[in-house]
This record gives C-alpha cells, structure tokens and sequence, in this order.
C-alpha cells in the first residue's frame, strides 16, 4: 500500500477502530470471568489464578543455578544438568529397607473382555485440554478432534495392546520436570518434585485400565483420595466436628498426622504386584501393568536444557493418570490391620491422620502403623509427622516414634479456625457453610451445637 497521506489517515482510523473493538472483547471477556468468579462453581478458577500468579511472581521456573550434595553452587549448564540427573536417578532407583514376603499370592485368572468404543470415549473426555506435551510433541487436541475416528483408531489399538500385554516402547519413555513445592531453599534439588509428561497415547491407555480396576477394585472408606464424591474437605470437617464434640464435653483428644517420606517414588513394586492380586485384580491387568513399568527411562527437563535419559526402577509413576489408584491400593492392603473405623482412622493418599481419647493409646497406633508400613517399604517421616491435643488439661509431653519424640503442634484452642498439620487445611470462610455430612448442612455457627 502506497504510503500517501490519505492512506495513513486510513490506517489510524482502522487502528483506531480495532483497538475498541479488543477493547470491549477484553472487558466482556473480563465481565463473564468476574460473574463466574462470584458463583460456587467459580471458586476453583478463583483459587487456580491465585496459585498461578504467585507461582509467576516468584518466577521458579528460570532457576539456572542450583546447589550440588555439598551445598556448592553449581553454575555451568553442564554440571546443573548432572546434578540433576544425579538426584533423580538415585530418587528413582532406591528403595527402603523391607522384609521380603516369603508367602505368595495366588493369581486369579479370569476372562478379560475386549475395550470397547464408550470407554476409549469416557477416557477422551476426562483428558483436560491445554495440558503440556511429552516426549512425541502431540497434544491430547489431536486425539479429541478427529471424533469418532480417532475412538475407533484408539479402540482398535488398545485391544492389541490388552492381547499381547505389550505396549510400544516409546510410550515408556517420558520427560521429567522439576516443578518447586513452594518452600525451602530454591536451589536445593530435595525442594523439587519431579513430575513426569508422558505422552497422552500412554495417559489415554492408563485411563481405560484404571476405570476397569475401579470397578473390581473396593477402597477402604478411609481412604479419601481420588475416590468418587469425595474430597480433603470432607477429612478436614470431620475432623473439626470431632474436635469440636471433644471440646463440648471437656475431654481430651490426642490426633497424630503422619506423613510418609517420598511415598511415590518409594513403592516397592513387587509389593504394588502383591497389593494388586490380593485386591483380586485379574492376572492379565497385572501383567498389563508390569508392561507399563518395565524398562521405563525418562530425562530430566529443566531451565537449562535435558540432561541425559536414565532408567527408573522404582515407585510410582508421579503425574501418571493410573499411579493414584494404584498408591490408594497399596495404603489399602498395607493398613489392613492397623487401620481403625472412620474418624479415628482418615487417609488422603499418603498423609494419615490417627485420632484417640489417650495419649498412650494414639502412641501405640502409631507404632503399630509404622511397623506396618515400614516392613514393607514405605517410611514414617520423623520430621513432618506432627502431634496435636485438643483440650488438654494438663502438659503431658508428646507421643514417641522409636522412642523420638514427635514434634507438637501448639494446642487448639475452641477459637482455632484451620487444622494445621493436615494438608490442605484451611479456615471456612465466614458465610460458607461446610460439606453435608448427615444429610444437613453445618455452618460455623451451628458447628459447636452439632
């Protein structure tokens, strides 16, 4: 276009007219996401650009620089790619000590029906868009557009898979993504979770398998983690309504929270085998399974580039569409004696909460459950498991874990509004009525007359 007078007025007055156009466009779209924040169902997009803006303030993702064992500042590309490689491996490949089982357990052999259309359709569906890519570059949209096409493609390939229990290697492979857990030193590998993008194909495949063991497979009602109609909030107003009823009647209740060092990435697998047959999983989904792990390598992603791939022998897979269930089976074969009937007993994946009315007698669950979980695998954190009493009348000490004492949380007075040591745990706010529970719905100011 010529560059004359009359065409620049144009331009200006075209730009002009775009830019009002934007304009209202970003104030409708900012009015809709307004209206939608002051609903109920808007409260997760709330919470969600909350966690997304302060993650972006503190701008972890472009950490260059990172610390070796010694507390050294590592600073060249190549050395900070080893060092992660390093703690990864070593995470990913260690396991605790155990007793090995002696007994075995037998496997049940039974019909395995083809995959069908409406279940590649259901695991389609619950596959979020917009998530990050693996290893192949493909996003998840490529699987959702084509429709029925790709149903019929994926359908026809899963059954092969589910014949001959054998998955193409590269669907074992996956890229691992330090992502920081928001407290610590950010430059301290041990203050990292690695959270690993496999590609969506093996995402697709591990959906269908877990809705099949969710229907054979029955999780203790302890256990409220990835479990249907459940939620934190749930643990979290039982056990303020327990708290509460103690504190009504002047009697003391003594709650230890514990927490299990690096549970995921902990699991011994031949105790996830064990777990599986005894939940009376089909031999045939075991092996399918088995295939997903053997021989799975990933490499480490971060600020500076890829470091080289490593082998991954033990664990769970973290960020696997499968490996929360298979952890809930875990807990739930391993606690089977230990565990007592809900509200004394409440899990949330690997944090516990174990409640009781003596002192003498929460310490000796807790030594129970340490026993339990400790001779096959998995390890009690002495830092992170916390005791708290409520209602305590006079200063009695703490409970002891192997004869060390247990760290205290402060006592709770009947004005606390959060429970601190569990996850999650935060204050209702003044006009938010808590989860129905028995059918009725308590808010906070109905809570101490519950």
């Amino acid at each position: 276009m010529d560059r004359t007078e009359e065409n620049r007025q144009e331009y200006k007055e075209l730009q002009c007219r775009v830019k009002r156009v934007v304009s209202k466009a970003k104030q409708k779209a900012y009015d809709e996401l307004y209206t939608r924040l002051d609903t109920r169902e808007g409260e997760k997009d709330l919470y969600r650009l909350a966690r997304q803006r302060d993650r972006d303030g503190k701008d972890v993702h472009q950490v260059r620089v990172i610390k070796d064992r010694g507390g050294r500042v590592l600073t060249s590309e190549e050395s900070v790619q080893r060092r992660w490689k390093e703690y990864f491996e070593k995470l990913m490949n260690e396991e605790n000590e155990r007793e090995k089982r002696v007994e075995g357990m037998n496997s049940v052999e039974q019909e395995v029906y083809k995959i069908r259309k409406d279940e590649v359709r259901k695991a389609l569906k619950r596959m979020k868009s917009g998530k990050a890519v693996g290893p192949d570059g493909i996003p998840v949209e490529v699987w959702k557009c084509p429709g029925e096409a790709a149903v019929e493609f994926l359908t026809s390939l899963f059954n092969r898979v589910l014949e001959s229990e054998r998955m193409p290697e590269k669907w074992k492979r996956s890229v691992l993504v330090p992502i920081f857990k928001n407290k610590g030193d950010v430059q301290s590998c041990s203050n990292y979770r690695g959270i690993k993008l496999m590609r969506h194909m093996m995402n697709l495949w591990e959906r269908v398998v877990e809705a099949r063991l969710r229907k054979v497979v029955e999780i203790c009602e302890q256990q409220y983690s990835f479990m249907p109609r459940k939620s934190t909030t749930d643990v979290i107003f039982a056990l303020r309504i327990l708290m509460e009823k103690y504190r009504d009647g002047q009697r003391e209740l003594h709650c230890v929270f514990v927490d299990l060092e690096k549970a995921y990435d902990r699991v011994p697998r031949e105790e996830l085998w064990y777990c599986m047959r005894k939940s009376g999983v089909a031999e045939k989904y075991v092996r399918v399974v088995q295939d997903m792990y053997e021989r799975s390598r990933t490499v480490v992603r971060c600020a500076v580039g890829q470091a080289e791939e490593f082998k991954v022998e033990v664990g769970l897979h973290q960020g696997s569409a499968l490996s929360p269930f298979l952890f809930a089976m875990v807990m739930d074969q391993l606690s089977e004696e230990v565990r007592q009937e809900s509200p004394w007993t409440m899990m949330f994946a690997d944090d516990i909460v174990i409640c009781s009315e003596s002192r003498e007698q929460v310490e000796e669950n807790l030594e129970r459950w340490r026993f339990a979980l400790e001779r096959r695998g998995m390890k009690v954190s002495r830092s992170k498991t916390e005791y708290m009493c409520v209602n305590e009348r006079e200063r009695s000490g703490t409970v002891r874990l192997q004869g060390e004492e247990v760290k205290k949380w402060p006592n709770t007075g009947p004005t606390t509004r959060k429970i601190s040591p569990l996850k999650g745990a935060a204050p209702y706010a003044p006009n938010h009525n808590p989860p129905r529970q028995s059918g009725q719905s308590v808010g906070p100011e109905q809570e101490r007359g519950a």
